[in-house]
């Protein structure tokens, strides 16, 4: 799994290094400030993909001494990293094209600006179209997050089109820098957004409250489990954790119900791959530490 997500960022390095240049040579050759706009993009794309790259790797390395729950933050970080890239080139991108709104420039060559852009979008479209196969198979938030930018770049790069098209073709002087200002609010938007994953799991979000029943639901189908509850869930990288406590019976041997939690481990490991799990084991009848809801709640009864 890892190596996909490495190959993944790799892609998107390779993809931010040919569209940075050629937009380069497009922004150089029209003047205009859509082209700029996304060149500025695509050339902090390509810091963004070089961040994500470095996280990926991080996050795939084992568990150590010092980190015994493996580095798997290390993608949420890189995609904080990128929301700070993204939120910095729309700032850029906005006051560029407010000053070009009160003085708009003339846009020369436009052909070459929408030849560039078109290529873009198809390169673009090629990287999200891997990238989501990535994802689903990994899970892995770094490139889920790289995913949301480039996507984004698809609505930037068709923009810049019709910006060109609007400014030089049908006389509308201005479009390019009403266009770049749409851009600028489109990847401000866009980094909000990436931000809450990322927040999420560095603050231990519990799973969606569906992924939570579902969970519990496996659990239900052993019945020598009396109750459930104390269930804790987080994410980190591609990996989840999940600890809980069980009620069994106390006239249970240690060996029958450790059968028991291992064919459950085993069931909940099929259903939910990629998570680690901790489960606790309470005589059935034991007092909980008063006052604490998570303790007291019996999960298995909201279960029909």
């Amino acid at each position: 799994m890892s190596n996909l997500a490495h190959r993944a960022a790799l892609a998107s390095v390779s993809v931010a290094v040919l569209l940075g240049s050629l937009k380069g040579w497009a922004a150089w050759t029209t003047g205009s400030v859509a082209v700029l706009a996304s060149l500025a993009d695509s050339a902090l794309d390509l810091v963004a993909s070089l961040v994500t790259l470095a996280g990926v790797y991080w996050a795939a390395q084992p568990a150590d001494d010092k980190h015994r729950f493996g580095h798997g933050k290390a993608e949420a970080l890189a995609a904080l990293f990128q929301v700070v890239v993204i939120t910095i080139s729309g700032l850029a991108i906005l006051v560029r094209a407010i000053d070009n709104l009160r003085d708009p420039g003339p846009t020369a060559s436009p052909e070459y600006g929408i030849g560039v852009s078109a290529i873009a979008i198809l390169v673009t479209l090629a990287l999200t179209a891997y990238q989501r196969s990535v994802i689903r198979r990994t899970k892995s938030i770094a490139i889920g997050t790289d995913h949301l930018h480039y996507a984004s770049d698809l609505y930037l790069n068709a923009s810049v089109i019709i910006a060109l098209v609007l400014d030089s073709y049908l006389g509308l002087t201005g479009a390019d820098a009403v266009f770049g200002v749409g851009i600028a609010l489109w990847l401000l938007f866009g980094a909000w957004r990436a931000s809450e994953a990322a927040i999420d799991q560095l603050m231990d979000k519990e799973w969606p409250e569906e992924k939570r029943r579902a969970f519990v639901e496996v659990a239900a189908g052993h019945p020598e489990l009396k109750s459930l509850h104390d269930l804790r869930t987080r994410t980190s990288g591609a990996r989840d954790f999940v600890q809980f406590h069980v009620a069994m019976d106390p006239k249970m041997t240690i060996l029958a119900a450790h059968d028991v939690v291992e064919r459950l481990e085993a069931e909940l490991a099929a259903e939910f791959p990629g998570t680690e799990i901790l489960i606790h084991i309470d005589p059935e009848g034991q007092i909980d530490e008063p006052g604490n809801p998570m303790a007291e709640a019996d999960l298995l009864k909201e279960i029909p």
